[in-house]
């Protein structure tokens, strides 16, 4: 395999995220509180022109796509931080959240 196809088939995540029918979200808002985060999924879900179900659904798939692609360098703290942003999102759109996250 060439130099350049192995990077194409290293960042395909990254392309997803900028070409697809994904959300545009704000650098680094993963990095924020859970709060924040479900905040910034839910405007940015609600406004997008760009998404093709429910706003609900389209954020909750982008804060999964992020935690399944972090994998196991994903730590302990963060992968805490956000399960609770997902029960977050769940809470601020109105839906029953989970114990445990």
């Amino acid at each position: 395999m060439s130099t350049s196809s192995a990077r194409r088939q290293r960042k395909w995540s990254q392309h997803v995220t900028e070409s697809s029918d994904a959300l545009d979200l704000r650098h680094g808002i993963f990095d924020k509180s859970p709060q924040a985060i479900a905040r910034s999924l839910k405007s940015s879900a609600e406004h997008s022109k760009r998404r093709k179900s429910a706003p609900f659904r389209s954020a909750m798939s982008m804060l999964n796509f992020y935690i399944n692609r972090a994998g196991k360098s994903l730590s302990a703290t963060r992968r805490a931080r956000l399960g609770k942003a997902k029960n977050a999102l769940r809470k601020a759109f109105g839906k029953p959240t989970i114990a445990g996250e």
